[in-house]
């Protein structure tokens, strides 16, 4: 989208900031995504608009328009064009950068570019940018996740057989093993059933057949599991290690109750 003005946005892209859908890397669940961003976690969520001004700085758009943002990102999937121009009255914030990386950039204007702050305003400015890529963290963990689950098929071929086996752990009682991190992300996993956590970190997606594509977050680890097969895990305190999970007698009904709490993107 280009127009004549000076303030003009010309959109790149965009993204869904909702309890169901919302870029993993600010956060493990959609308030603490918003708190990021210094929005209302409103039930309704947010379109995020990525874009570039007249001098080229990048600029993301947050608004309340979610309909308008989800029509334009499914005509761009199918290859068509759609004008996002957010109403004025329905900007939630317009903040200086981008959290993600963006492979593109508008054309006839300057190269993407964090804007500079305005010394007459006096409020504070803080640019968003993408997490570092060279180093460990909980926004890179997040981020592995996303590929796991976008990428099911060739991170499951890659899986000979299933995995850990979700068992019950040795407690770390006199003469017995310590419960090892896996098996205790597990337990923090099925917690959830018993002290719901916050909207967005256990999430519901599409996936071929009758299953679906689970995601689960917390303090120091992601889960991607599919209903009807394994799952995989990521710790942070387990650097760019991804360790596949077995069904076994408890990760069946573990997986079919999570789905049935999580927060499904609209139909």
């Amino acid at each position: 989208m280009a127009a004549d003005e000076d303030d003009a946005l010309y959109v790149l892209t965009a993204v869904l900031l909702t309890p169901a859908q919302f870029p993993s890397v600010l956060g493990d669940d959609y308030p603490e995504a918003c708190e990021v961003l210094g929005l209302e976690p409103y039930a309704e969520g947010y379109g995020l608009v990525f874009g570039q001004d007249g001098d080229g700085a990048r600029w993301t758009v947050a608004t309340d328009d979610v309909t308008l943002v989800a029509c334009a990102i499914a005509a761009w999937d199918c290859g068509m064009e759609y004008d996002l121009s957010p109403d004025d009255r329905t900007v939630a914030a317009a903040l200086p950068g981008w959290p993600l990386a963006l492979a593109v950039a508008a054309p006839d204007v300057p190269p993407p570019h964090d804007p500079e702050p305005d010394a007459e305003a006096g409020d504070e400015w803080i640019v968003l940018t993408p997490p570092a890529t060279e180093v460990w963290g909980a926004a890179q963990r997040r981020m592995g996740a996303d590929e796991i689950a976008a990428q099911w098929s060739a991170w499951r071929a890659q899986v000979d057989g299933d995995g850990v086996t979700f068992a019950e752990p040795g407690g770390g009682q006199d003469g017995e093993q310590p419960e090892s991190p896996v098996q205790r992300v597990l337990r923090e996993v099925a917690g959830y059933l018993d002290d719901p956590p916050p909207p967005g970190r256990i999430r519901s997606s599409f996936a071929a057949g009758d299953a679906r594509i689970l995601r689960a977050d917390g303090p120091g680890w992601s889960m991607v599991a599919r209903t009807d097969d394994i799952a995989f895990l990521l710790l942070d305190e387990e650097p760019g290690e991804v360790t596949p999970v077995g069904r076994g007698p408890e990760l069946p009904g573990l997986l079919r109750a999570l789905d049935g709490m999580a927060a499904r993107p609209a139909s």
